[in-house]
């Protein structure tokens, strides 16, 4: 039987290969404000960037640095065995896909959506689009170690988002999580992600300490991801999809509380959906912000938090 994403992750582990790093977190000043706020039922966490610290700050699919990039492709390519498989140029492998990967992720972001939405890509279906080009020479997947076309897709695009950036455990996550499962508070994602972002996550979490079970932290209902919506963040769509999903299960918006690191793309439109909010600002990686905003009274957030571990203290049992 074909791996399980994570099961394939464990794997990758035995083979002690090399990732790159997140760069030492560099402090900035702040002051929180942590006054409990009464009446929230559910923490919808961001991921990349607030639970999780990422290189540059935020998940990206098309880095602003190609290295990155180049360096990403060239380690899938040879991973997976590809390059004898690709319509090949002079240079090095990566050269070779570069410009398939932009236009394929360029193709996928025409897609219709709401006005003012902004179209997210799904990475697994980038690299379907790549791997069925090599199937014209004659490429084979390992179905029985990876899966049918699908799942080897997404397990190609776990790899090679894994050679691209680097993420960790922002310091004092787990304890966060663990305290509010304590006090009965339910939790969830509202998040830009991709299809193997949970599985990301709760590994990255579990080289901190251990989690309660999965099913007493998280509902299917507060687990919103970008690739499920077809929508990133700041799109109005993914925020009031949100809302209506936590309405089904008898939850206000004003009672759920999203905490982020980024003001203007997250924090603003949760504010606008009717949703509490609490800015983390605990490095200056990933922090986005403007001062101005910061005090207006539709787009301040209600709380300022420069730990996560000041979450209990904003979030109190009835």
């Amino acid at each position: 039987m074909a791996l399980s994403l994570a099961e394939y992750a464990d794997a990758l582990d035995q083979r002690q290969l090399i990732w790159p790093k997140v760069p030492a977190a560099v402090a900035l000043p702040a002051t929180p404000s942590i006054r409990p706020l009464p009446g929230i039922r559910v923490v919808l966490w961001d991921v990349y960037g607030t639970l999780l610290r990422i290189s540059d700050g935020s998940y990206c699919i098309l880095p602003k640095i190609e290295l990155p990039l180049q360096i990403a492709l060239d380690k899938t390519i040879h991973e997976f065995n590809m390059w004898n498989h690709m319509y090949r140029k002079p240079g090095p492998p990566w050269q070779s896909l570069i410009g398939i990967y932009r236009s394929t992720i360029e193709r996928l972001q025409m897609r219709a959506s709401a006005r003012g939405d902004v179209t997210e890509v799904n990475l697994s279906d980038v690299w379907r689009a790549l791997i069925e080009k090599l199937f014209e020479k004659d490429y084979v997947i390992d179905e029985d170690l990876y899966g049918d076309l699908d799942e080897f897709s997404e397990k190609v695009a776990f790899f090679f988002h894994s050679c691209l950036q680097a993420v960790e455990a922002r310091t004092g996550a787990v304890r966060a999580i663990t305290d509010l499962c304590g006090q009965g508070t339910l939790q969830g994602c509202l998040s830009d992600g991709q299809p193997f972002t949970l599985v990301q996550m709760l590994r990255a979490l579990s080289v901190q300490g251990e989690l309660p079970p999965l099913f007493e932290v998280f509902r299917p209902a507060t687990l919103m991801f970008s690739c499920d919506a077809g929508v990133r963040k700041p799109s109005a769509t993914l925020f009031r999809q949100a809302v209506s999903s936590l309405q089904r299960e008898g939850i206000a918006p004003e009672e759920i509380l999203h905490v982020s690191c980024r003001l203007m793309t997250d924090l603003i439109p949760a504010k606008a959906v009717g949703m509490k909010t609490a800015l983390l600002a605990a490095e200056k990686s990933g922090l986005e912000f403007q001062a101005d905003l910061l005090k207006g009274p539709t787009t301040r957030p209600d709380r300022l938090m420069t730990d996560l571990s000041q979450i209990t203290s904003i979030v109190t049992p009835d």
